[in-house]
């Protein structure tokens, strides 16, 4: 089948019957559609042509416990948004009667300020709903928190991501239950596609026009990512002087996703490598290195340590400079 939204319950129906269901990507399928007509039976009998053929683009489908972890994410990043909204509107409330405390209004002193306006009915209601609702959410939050530790404590790999600065528990995990295996990918540049944040291209012939990122896969992560790496480039000095010199350049916003790319790409290699931060510094990373250019093996590994030829021509020998001296002066006696 392809693969589309809203689908888990009959996911679940062929495993309970012992079959072996694939997935398909959608583009990929459509752009093997011939036909502008585009009915069911249509689908299916292209599905089985090119179950028949070999050529079905069967996709990765992660597991029932780690889709159920990814809802735990969810869970506690809409609860984080919801704790926003009510707390921004809290600060509108208190704006309007001339308080601006900023984050010491959620201090008890600033708690202590909001609560002693005086509002109309309905002003009064609002407020003292809001302050109800983030008085349920705070706790909630903080056990969702506790799961999210432990169930780090249960992953190597999330182990080994957060002792890069800048990434915490949920980061750490959000990225191992996204990615899922690193044998999907080959190099950096495939897990920054994978993540939408590669830039669009339209180009033709010697005309090439690069757009806004992509914004493909996990909304949570890249959204993760992005905070995590404004903490990076707090913590690194190398990070925040690459981050001030795009900023120069492009602006903050497009310096604040290029940081959080290379963040993404830091974690893959350290998680297909098995390294930690201090393995990763003290070893580096041999991504956009001459023989691994973004991670992948290239033709000029061999060429790697041999010495450079003089003024960055090729390497001469004795008898092929005595020939061409020869060729010279033969074609100066005919000449002559």
């Amino acid at each position: 089948m392809e693969a589309s939204g809203h689908a888990r319950w009959f996911e679940r129906l062929v495993a309970e019957l012992q079959f072996e269901l694939w997935i398909g990507d959608a583009a990929e399928i459509g752009t093997k559609r011939v036909r502008k007509q585009k009915t069911d039976r249509q689908d299916a009998q292209l599905i089985l042509r090119l179950l028949l053929e070999d050529r079905f683009p069967q996709i990765w489908v992660p597991s029932w416990e780690n889709r159920d972890l990814r809802q735990l994410l969810w869970h506690r990043h809409r609860m984080v948004q919801a704790r926003t909204r009510i707390m921004n509107q809290l600060q509108a409330v208190a704006l309007n009667e001339g308080l601006r405390s900023k984050k010491r209004l959620w201090r008890e002193h600033g708690r202590q300020q909001l609560e002693s306006f005086r509002l109309a009915p309905w002003a009064s209601r609002r407020r003292r709903d809001l302050l109800e609702l983030l008085d349920r959410l705070n706790p909630t939050m903080a056990e969702l928190s506790q799961a999210i530790e432990q169930e780090v404590e249960k992953c190597p790999a999330a182990q080994r991501l957060r002792t890069h600065p800048g990434v915490g528990a949920l980061t750490a995990l959000a990225f191992v239950l996204i990615i899922g295996r690193t044998e999907r990918f080959d190099c950096g540049k495939q897990v920054a596609s994978y993540l939408g944040l590669v830039p669009l291209e339209e180009s033709s012939g010697n005309r090439r026009r690069l757009g806004h990122i992509t914004k493909q896969g996990s909304s949570m992560l890249r959204f993760l990512l992005v905070e995590a790496a404004q903490v990076t480039v707090r913590s690194v000095p190398e990070w925040r002087s690459k981050y001030l010199h795009l900023m120069m350049r492009r602006g903050r916003k497009t310096a604040k996703v290029a940081m959080a790319r290379r963040l993404a790409v830091r974690l893959y290699w350290m998680w297909r490598k098995g390294w930690d931060y201090e393995q990763v510094k003290k070893l580096g990373s041999h991504a956009g290195q001459p023989g691994n250019r973004d991670g992948v093996p290239s033709n000029n590994e061999q060429l790697i340590g041999r010495p450079a030829p003089p003024h960055g021509g090729v390497r001469s020998s004795n008898h092929d400079r005595s020939s061409r001296s020869k060729r010279c002066m033969g074609r100066t006696e005919f000449q002559t």
